[in-house]
């Protein structure tokens, strides 16, 4: 069996995203595994998107802004649940899921848990799916959890973590 010592949750602070981070932290104390959490700020610079000349005027103040923001609401959310976890947190500018992967390519990461809001129809083409992406280039297995209210309305979505192997 596969130790799990280093989980990643990416988030981006909703319900959905600290629900996955709830399961992170049971597995975590399941495995004695260190929980890493991770919010990607998309950057059309580092995407490929508009042009730089948009953002050159006005992009360090708002960087500077958005950074000190999501740091913020990160150590809220990076405090250990349990005796002895270790957990940290860090903020990237990048592109949603290739940023998750590569960064859970290069510490080592053996699992990512990941919330989704499970949209589906026009919503899901029009805003797409980083958990979908996310699967699809992940360096290691992703385990999504689905939105609280999804649990809720279909209890036979929900795995009880708490009866993993250890």
């Amino acid at each position: 069996m596969t130790r799990i010592s280093s989980i990643l949750v990416p988030t981006d602070f909703s319900d959905t995203a600290d629900g996955a981070l709830d399961y992170a932290f049971l597995i975590g104390e399941q495995f004695g595994a260190a929980v890493h959490l991770l919010h990607v700020i998309e950057d059309p610079l580092v995407a490929g998107g508009l042009d730089a000349e948009v953002f050159i005027a006005e992009a360090p103040a708002i960087r500077s802004a958005m950074l000190s923001d999501a740091r913020s609401r990160l150590a809220h959310r990076a405090i250990p649940r349990h005796t002895g976890a270790i957990v940290d947190g860090e903020v990237l500018f990048g592109h949603g899921a290739k940023t998750i992967a590569d960064y859970a390519q290069q510490r080592g990461v053996d699992l990512i848990v990941m919330g989704t809001h499970g949209r589906t129809g026009v919503a899901h083409l029009l805003l797409g799916s980083v958990a979908e992406r996310l699967v699809r280039i992940a360096p290691c297995p992703v385990l999504t959890v689905r939105h609280p209210k999804a649990r809720t309305h279909h209890p036979e979505l929900v795995y009880d973590v708490e009866h993993l192997p250890a």
